[in-house]
């Protein structure tokens, strides 16, 4: 993998647009009233500024097309006889809009005033040009004090600023009250940080000054995919993050955005970040995934420690046993790995209830030269004791271990049918608690069995190169080149996105030669981070894939845990047994009755797999 933690100086043009160099249109309307759907325009003014200066000004009288009401004339001093001879809205409208285009709409109450213009363009079949629109009243919530002013009017604000022009509810005196309201505002803004036109869109946000002060930390990052680590006063790394856009997404950490109070806590400790720009977002991911991995910031809440991740082992020993461990060991069948002890032990569990294993922990020999003292459990008919056989081997409880290891290693029918008619019979005596328990149990015993069978195949195989088209839905890059990925015993090992009409073939052979050596692990467990491994099987999941080149057999058995997925045997049994109860059978538990001939769900079940698959 190509990766690149240099200094990476933006363009002006990807540090945003500043505010000196932004034209803005401070707009004012008259209306005959506040709905902008039955209402109408009596007057236009509008003011054009860039850094300071004006540039233009608009005003016109428009005849509303009805009469002006009497507390409005009142108001604003326009009469029905001052509009009874100006211009309809239909020749004021268009050279308003003309005037105004390519600039920012600013307003004191943006939503009145914009929602008006709106309304007439909608009323005359005028397409809306999608202005930048900036409301002046938020702004000003924000950075007005109670204690500076009473409330946010456009009057209150002209006299606290010692504005030029005096509002008094004509468009043009008000449009210019506004502009200079606007620049008093930026004047205040500039201190947090807020330069830039882009970055009015979250000014208004309650976010905490020393936060919004450090939004210069994202001005030099790559708005390309990647990683980034944000870094405290010692260097130390406080929180790892990835993004398909590292300067979009590291800006949202300065803004109303961001909600978690952790994350604002960390905020707050930085002091700079670095950002490490990746050839996709896949390799973005792993490489989050193992800086986390390697530093452990504290800041960052999964995936810190992998080997804490626990397996269901059984044992390989003359009469094998469950057992709870942290790693894998070879010659041995194993489940997993479970994100906690606790789980793991669940699915222990769960094979405990539906077959006779033994649960003691002691080692015993195949042929014992004393007999032991039989358990409960041998006197419940649930161990066949091998612990009590001096005659020869007990070959009964081989045959429960062959039924272990097939459960866990490929189809775990008979445990689901076990513990699914167990579920149903305790539903059935209106047992609940004690089925959502057996429901835990069983699930935590399909998805570690799951787990298992798909990083398994992927682990052991020691070479796999795969592509797909780029530039097409959330792939990366330009249509008509591709995404090509080396994985070697479920490690991401080479990454890269072929140029459009290049032939791909050479970019695959150098990732080949050049891609990082890995040594072979003990399967199930693959030879990186588990949820790495769980990344690459997504990635080779999703459409488009093709297999380029594979060392190995890569192919998951046809009845495999993955087909009690989402224990939909259990559910159809609990509904089979309650319809019972009720004396009929609801047509969904009957089109999906589980086979027992061979414990494998019929075809029809969405989950059912009928040939040997790609993982």
């Amino acid at each position: 993998m190509s990766i690149s933690a240099s200094a990476y100086q933006a363009t002006f043009e990807e540090l945003g647009t500043p505010l000196r160099d932004v034209t803005f249109v401070v707009v004012d309307l008259e209306t005959t009233g506040t709905n902008a759907t039955e209402g109408g325009i009596t007057e236009i003014g509008a003011v054009k500024v860039r850094g300071g200066e004006v540039l233009g000004e608009f005003q016109s009288l428009v005849n509303p097309g009805q009469p002006v009401p009497a507390f409005v004339a009142r108001l604003t001093g326009i009469t029905n006889a001052m509009v009874a001879t100006a211009p309809d809205i239909a020749l004021v409208l268009p050279s308003f809009l003309e005037w105004a285009r390519d600039t920012v709409l600013v307003a004191h109450n943006a939503p009145f005033d914009v929602g008006f213009l709106k309304a007439m363009c909608a009323r005359l079949d005028y397409e809306w040009p999608g202005f930048t629109v900036v409301d002046t009243v938020p702004l000003a919530r924000r950075l007005v004090t109670r204690d500076e002013a009473p409330n946010h009017k456009l009057s209150t604000l002209a006299n606290l600023f010692h504005a030029s022009v005096s509002p008094d509810h004509r468009a043009l005196a008000d449009a210019r009250a506004t502009v200079d309201v606007l620049h008093a505002l930026f004047d205040r803004l500039a201190p947090m940080g807020i330069t830039h036109l882009e970055d009015l869109a979250t000014a208004a946000d309650p976010v905490p000054p020393e936060v919004r002060r450090k939004r210069h930390l994202a001005d030099d990052l790559p708005a390309a995919p990647g990683v980034y680590l944000f870094r405290g006063p010692g260097d130390e790394v406080l929180y790892v993050g990835t993004s398909v856009n590292i300067r979009k997404r590291v800006r949202s950490y300065f803004t109303a955005a961001e909600k978690r109070k952790r994350i604002t806590e960390m905020v707050r400790i930085a002091e700079r970040v670095t950002p490490v720009a990746c050839a996709t977002p896949l390799e973005a991911q792993v490489r989050e995934l193992r800086l986390i991995t390697e530093h452990a910031p504290r800041y960052n809440r999964r995936s810190k420690f992998p080997e804490r991740h626990s397996w269901v082992r059984l044992t390989d020993e003359a009469y094998p046993r469950l057992s709870v461990v942290g790693g894998v060991v070879a010659g041995a069948v194993h489940i997993g790995p479970f994100a906690s002890r606790r789980t793991a032990q669940e699915a222990v569990h769960a094979l405990h209830d539906a077959l006779n294993l033994r649960q003691c922990t002691a080692r015993i020999p195949l042929v014992s030269r004393t007999a032991g003292s039989p358990c409960a459990l041998a006197g419940m008919g649930r161990c066949s004791a091998p612990c009590i056989a001096t005659e020869g081997p007990d070959t009964s409880y081989e045959q429960v271990a062959d039924a272990a290891r097939r459960a866990l290693t490929g189809d775990p029918s008979p445990v689901v049918r076990a513990l699914s008619d167990r579920i149903a019979t305790l539903a059935h005596q209106e047992r609940y608690e004690e089925a959502g328990e057996v429901t835990r149990r069983l699930r935590a015993f399909v998805s570690g069995a799951h787990r298992a069978q798909k990083l398994a195949p992927l682990a052991a195989c020691a070479e796999l190169v795969a592509a797909r088209p780029s530039g097409i839905g959330d792939a990366p890059g330009r249509p008509g080149g591709w995404e090509i990925v080396v994985i070697k015993h479920g490690r991401l090992a080479a990454t890269d996105v072929s140029e459009p009409g290049v032939n791909p073939l050479p970019l695959v052979s150098a990732l080949r030669t050049t891609a990082e050596h890995v040594e072979p692990p003990i399967p199930p467990a693959p030879a990186a981070h588990p949820e790495e491994t769980d990344l690459l099987i997504a990635w080779l999941d999703s459409p488009g894939v093709r297999l380029v080149h594979l060392s190995d057999t890569w192919a998951c058995p046809v009845r495999a845990a993955g087909a009690h997925a989402e224990l939909t045997w259990a559910s159809d049994r609990v509904r089979t047994e309650i319809s019972a109860e009720l004396g009929s059978t609801p047509a969904t538990a009957i089109g999906r009755e589980i086979s027992t001939d061979d414990g494998v769900p019929e075809p029809g079940n969405p989950l059912h797999v009928d040939t040997m698959t790609a993982c």
